[in-house]
């Protein structure tokens, strides 16, 4: 029968791939057996509730193999009918070629970009460890109690995310995260023993992980070494599985040509007689389709949850309430009326010159104490993305109950892992770097962005601004990048008040992630009426407005500053100005055209600044207006100087504004 049950998986995926004429067989023709073991025996899951909080998680990592998960989910009986597997990689269907996310049909998560599913299965493995830690009782009730596993292939462990997560994972001693290895030793260019020689057992022990070797088209070994990595606790396991890709395929099996490529029919014929599958393409014997339905046991390891959830409410009432709100991601009940309180005591107060990212620190201290699900990090730079608030305690390995995690130099892993816990649930993560090193972690940013989970980057020293370390250390062209991503709000805030909205926005995010934009030196708060301040969150808005206006002066973050003491000079050359603070363009641009042009007169010129590339403003100015920007990187020199050097002064405003007015 395990053969049969195999058999099943590598023929719709070899079917799905040929109807489509694009795809991947290879992979999921290899690793059926291994997925026989894990889906069929081992894997705690519910079909008819895809959302049940303590199932077990599952990444695939390897996702060009998506097939392979799209037959299983179709098999134990999740809402992907055969239907939805011939519309495979076509316009609007269930199944994309990389499904990232999708978990009303059973998607987890899983990675086109290789190496980043294990990270976001590192972060899901955390996520149940801290909560764990805290929710789970000594009476024996352990309402949160789950395995993280993981399919992954050679090309995830080439790619360098992986190192930074799986040293993590080690360190942190994730005893419930289980790994299988496709050691096919095939990729897209062929077999990877001309540049892929690693040995990486000796390299997953020197890890602190378990690492266990089978062969993965025995699926009694694989689930004995399931036995094995469940019963250690201590460590993460690998299970090292020897597989041969395109199982089953009399000329493609082991080679590159299986890869990424259907087989084509003959082949398929070829193989069918290979393997005794004597069935039409997308036909599953009613035996087979049998064994493989899972939504019986599903609803039964469901029920006893419900039951010990039940208990579990009246021995521990108050982490019952709490459990339940993180798993349904609600704010709790005051926050609301908190958040107003401490907003309008920013502004009642008597506020000094604060670095934004200061300003953040102080934020977190109200938001940390009122969210204990909000976790926080930074990549090696504690001290200065200021991501420790006075409500954070250090997460370390035998400490899984704090809220601030030190993740090292790993920008990358930070923000996979990161990702990992937002799809895990229960988790508000937020972790920082300088914003000129979220280039080692952009691709993580956009699949933040692409699966529309609310993650939060703090991102500091925000421009040239930063000084003396230079320009490999001073952001140019990052901002753009982010502006540039779909759904991604960008905040970079002038002062106090600013920031703790952006905050707040972000928090309350549901299917947008946020980024805040931080500067290392200090800016003035900025004096507002109580209409500007609730007007912030549109993201623009007028700091001061002249009826007949000749020019809008518009900036973002430490700028703002710069066009304030500007205006003044030029009011008093007999011109009326018009003063905007934008502290997120891509929110400002989300909203009417009504309030735009309120708020940014497209009649009169208009002078930006920002002291960062300058085609983020592309949408809101003409050939006629001026953006004052870096198109150039900076120098190594005092912030001072630099703003000096690169037009970044009131008096260079003061010029550019009256050549405007002149035209």
């Amino acid at each position: 029968m395990h053969k049969e049950l195999a058999n099943a998986i590598r023929f719709l995926s070899i079917d799905a791939v040929q109807a489509a004429k694009s795809g991947h067989p290879g992979m999921p023709m290899g690793m059926a057996d291994i997925a026989v073991a894990l889906w069929k025996y081992n894997l705690k899951h519910n079909p008819q509730n895809p959302h049940w909080f303590n199932r077990d998680r599952f990444v695939l990592s390897n996702g060009h193999g998506s097939m392979l998960l799209y037959s299983l989910l179709h098999l134990t009986g999740y809402n992907l009918s055969i239907e939805d597997l011939k519309n495979f990689r076509q316009t609007g269907s269930k199944t994309p070629g990389h499904p990232e996310l999708d978990l009303d049909i059973g998607v987890e998560t899983t990675t086109g970009p290789l190496g980043q599913g294990i990270g976001n299965a590192v972060g899901m493995a955390l996520a149940e460890k801290m909560l764990a830690s805290k929710f789970n009782q000594a009476d024996g009730l352990h309402p949160i109690n789950h395995y993280t596993y993981s399919f992954l292939g050679d090309g995830c462990l080439m790619e360098g995310v992986s190192h930074e997560v799986c040293s993590f994972a080690g360190t942190h001693g994730l005893g419930k995260l289980i790994c299988f290895y496709d050691q096919n030793g095939i990729s897209i260019d062929g077999e990877i023993t001309n540049w892929f020689t690693d040995n990486t057992v000796q390299r997953f022990k020197s890890y602190n992980w378990q690492v266990l070797e089978v062969d993965g088209h025995h699926v009694d070994q694989i689930l004995d070494a399931i036995k094995s990595a469940q019963e250690e606790s201590s460590r993460p396991t690998l299970i090292c599985c020897k597989t041969e890709i395109g199982f089953g395929s009399p000329n493609k099996a082991g080679t590159s040509g299986v890869h990424g490529s259907p087989l084509g029919d003959e082949e398929i014929a070829k193989t069918r007689n290979q393997l005794e599958w004597e069935h039409d393409p997308f036909d599953i014997p009613e035996n087979i389709k049998s064994e493989w339905d899972a939504k019986e046991a599903g609803s039964n390891v469901n029920a006893d949850w419900d039951r010990l959830m039940d208990e579990y409410s009246k021995k521990h009432p108050v982490l019952f309430g709490e459990l339940e709100r993180i798993i349904n991601n609600d704010l709790p009940r005051d926050f609301e009326e908190n958040y107003e309180d401490f907003l309008g005591g920013l502004v009642a107060a008597d506020q000094k010159e604060m670095a934004t990212r200061k300003a953040s620190e102080a934020c977190l201290d109200f938001f940390c104490n009122q969210l204990p699900e909000l976790i926080g990090g930074s990549a090696d730079l504690t001290g200065s993305n200021n991501t420790f608030s006075s409500a954070s305690s250090e997460l370390l390995p035998d400490n899984p109950q704090g809220n601030h995690i030190f993740y090292g130099v790993r920008e990358f892993g930070m923000t996979t892992m990161m990702n990992g816990m937002l799809l895990h649930g229960g988790i508000k993560p937020y972790g920082g770097t300088f914003l000129v090193f979220m280039d080692y972690a952009r691709n993580a940013v956009r699949l933040a962005a692409l699966m529309e989970i609310s993650n939060i980057f703090v991102y500091t020293h925000d421009s040239i601004g930063l000084g003396e370390d230079g320009p490999t250390h001073q952001p140019i062209e990052h901002l753009v990048t982010l502006r540039a991503t779909p759904n991604l709000n960008n905040w970079r805030p002038a002062d106090l008040i600013e920031t703790a909205v952006g905050w707040k926005e972000a928090i309350t995010s549901t299917k947008t992630p946020h980024s805040l934009i931080l500067s290392r030196q200090n800016l003035p708060h900025i004096q507002r009426t109580k209409e500007q301040v609730d007007q912030i969150e549109n993201g623009g808005y007028l700091l001061s407005h002249e009826d007949n206006a000749d020019i809008t002066l518009i900036a973002s973050g430490s700028e703002v500053k710069l066009i304030v003491g500007a205006a003044q000079s030029i009011r008093e050359e007999g011109f009326k100005v018009n003063l905007v603070s934008m502290p997120c363009l891509d929110k400002f641009y989300q909203q009417d055209k009504v309030y735009r042009d309120s708020v940014v007169d497209p009649m009169i010129p208009k002078l930006i600044v920002e002291a960062l590339h300058p085609d983020s403003w592309n949408g809101l100015v003409n050939l006629a207006d001026t953006v004052i920007g870096m198109n150039t990187f900076g120098e190594s020199a005092p912030a001072s100087e630099l703003m000096e050097k690169f037009g970044f002064t009131e008096n260079n405003i003061i010029n550019q504004a009256k050549k405007l007015l002149s035209k």
